[in-house]
């Protein structure tokens, strides 16, 4: 775990009136490790965003929940004692729009992802958590998420019956375990490794990056590809406190986190194949779970969101009809 730098201790400690002198630091707060995807894009951010702040401020990264976990952070960017933390499935339970990307395989590839990025993230997805006080300036990768357990391997959703799957807190998520007929367990990432390896829970189901950047490989047997979700990840801040900043600072931000959006897609197709040959080079034993029997199973989830989350229907249509680049 990094040790915090003065600067940030001081300002965590005492808290930001709102601007940030110069050369003070901006806090970006993660609960990701630093070797997953959206640690190493945390990073990425932060080594391209001070290269353009130059005097105006540094950005530093915590990873790991070193500021607290995901619901703690977001809290902290809207009081004014961080900057930007990155979200990712706890988003539905700030605005349901979000839950969009809880539709089991509705993003189709990474192309797709790109097209609801121009589309649905800036003229819905946005304006949404706006209207909660909080901003994503980009959609970064997370990934599509896999599912590991240590009873069974999942081929179809008869596979998961009884099973303590661990899922992120989202009832959007808890929802299509249920109906897969798992037993999901919501629980913060930090605690999964134990929960794991205690017993507490049989599976959990995350990307590939996730996986391995946890060593869940050391307390997981085996790894069903259902690409079910393709989960992205947000870099947000709080709309007062981002507001207040110097706007020069507020424009290298967003513009870098846009940046970083591609670069996210890039290095996650990049490893994709690394990582699964790792976790299976590790120990894991690997199947390609039945899609079109998760598919046949998954009508009621869409169903729940076109008839609870306002315009539902209209951006299920909208984002069906991105994925062939139309």
């Amino acid at each position: 775990m990094k040790t915090m730098k003065l600067g940030a201790l001081v300002a965590l400690t005492l808290g930001w009136g709102g601007t940030v002198a110069a050369q003070e630091e901006i806090i970006f707060g993660i609960s990701a490790t630093p070797n997953s995807l959206q640690g190493q894009s945390a990073y990425e951010f932060q080594r391209r965003a001070n290269e353009k702040l130059g005097d105006l401020g540094e950005v530093t990264v915590f990873d790991s929940s070193q500021l607290g976990k995901d619901k703690d952070m977001l809290q902290k960017i809207r009081l004014g004692t961080m900057h930007i933390t990155l979200p990712s499935s706890v988003m539905p339970e700030i605005a349901p729009e979000y839950a969009i990307f809880d539709l089991p395989f509705l993003v189709a590839d990474r192309d797709h992802l790109a097209r609801m990025d121009e589309t649905l993230f800036s003229g819905t997805l946005v304006p949404a958590a706006e209207a909660k006080g909080y901003r994503p300036l980009a959609v970064w990768e997370n990934g599509f998420r896999q599912i590991t357990n240590n009873e069974r391997p999942v081929n179809v959703p008869a596979d998961l019956d009884g099973l303590k799957i661990r899922t992120p807190n989202s009832s959007w998520r808890v929802s299509m375990f249920e109906e897969w007929g798992a037993n999901p367990t919501p629980m913060s990432f930090s605690e999964v490794f134990v929960a794991l390896q205690t017993g507490v829970i049989d599976g959990q189901e995350n990307p590939l990056t996730n996986i391995a950047g946890a060593k869940f490989e050391e307390v997981q047997k085996y790894l069903s590809m259902t690409g079910h979700v393709y989960s992205p990840a947000y870099p947000t801040v709080g709309v007062e406190t981002f507001e207040k900043l110097d706007p020069a600072i507020q424009d290298i931000l967003a513009t870098t986190a846009q940046e970083v959006a591609v670069w996210a897609r890039e290095q996650g197709a990049a490893q994709d194949d690394e990582l699964l040959t790792k976790l299976t080079e590790a120990g894991m034993e690997v199947n390609v779970a039945d899609r079109a029997a998760f598919v046949d199973a998954s009508g009621p989830i869409y169903e729940k969101f076109a008839t609870e989350v306002e315009n539902g229907q209209a951006m299920i249509d909208e984002a069906m009809s991105l994925a062939n680049g139309s």
